[in-house]
């Protein structure tokens, strides 16, 4: 029992698919998993940054453009894969804020398709694929928890993947089922912001929170890292957010 415990404790070996794994929290996880000696699959929408990843892993990976905003694409790729360790999902396009009064609610349905839908059908055809001992990480964010105005549709979306999560957990078990829930990091997620308003951002942020600043990818990857390594927390969602909820 103890060796088997060691085994599945280490990600040498183990393959891991990475759905946003071309850019942000998700490209920082493939290097981070990758210098550990896993073996990467890394998916994204866009091919050239799916090249330019992977010469990033210290471990020769693989990758595969995918439309996530499609179902039929998201299995498809999931019946061609074949078996692996642990899927991690950290994709979602950039962030826009809208009061409630100026928001389209056709237009605000299309968030949902790749940040809740596009994750809900990565488990749906992934979960069986996925080897004993394996794992599903998934990403959420502080808005559920602590939302400001404008934040409505963020919020709606982060409470509904933490419902998932621990739903998802009971249904799959053996399969080990969380998310990672971070505040605001520094990636690509705000570049509708202008750079002036996203550097303001970031310090107004990052003065108010305990840590006194705000994340780096790097920082999520070690939490994702963490939930794909232990054995026994499932149906969890792990706040990595410099103490924001506590401010």
């Amino acid at each position: 029992m103890e060796k088997q415990f060691k085994n599945n404790a280490s990600l040498q070996g183990k393959r891991i698919v990475i759905l946003g794994g071309s850019s942000g929290i998700g490209l920082a996880t493939a290097i981070a998993a990758s210098a550990e000696g896993a073996d990467l699959v890394i998916v994204s929408g866009n091919q050239q940054r799916i090249d330019n990843a992977l010469k990033e892993l210290p471990n020769q990976g693989t990758g595969f453009a995918v439309d996530l905003s499609k179902e039929e694409n998201i299995k498809n790729f999931f019946d061609t894969i074949g078996n692996f360790d642990h899927l991690v999902y950290t994709a979602g396009e950039n962030l826009t804020l809208n009061a409630l009064a100026d928001t389209e609610i056709e237009k605000a349905r299309d968030f949902f398709n790749i940040r809740y839908w596009g994750a809900f059908a990565a488990v749906k055809y992934g979960a069986k694929h996925i080897n004993a001992g394996g794992s599903i990480s998934l990403t959420g964010g502080i808005a559920g928890a602590r939302p400001g105005a404008g934040w409505a549709i963020a919020a709606s979306i982060c409470g509904a993947m933490e419902g998932f999560v621990r739903a998802t957990a009971v249904e799959l078990a053996p399969v080990r089922v969380n998310s990672v829930v971070p505040g605001v990091v520094k990636t690509n997620l705000w570049n509708s912001f202008s750079e002036t308003d996203r550097e303001n951002l970031y310090k107004s942020v990052g003065d108010s929170l305990l840590t006194k600043r705000v994340g780096e990818a790097e920082d999520i990857a070690l939490a994702f890292l963490y939930l794909m390594k232990q054995q026994f927390g499932t149906g969890q969602n792990i706040i990595i957010d410099g103490g924001a909820v506590l401010v």
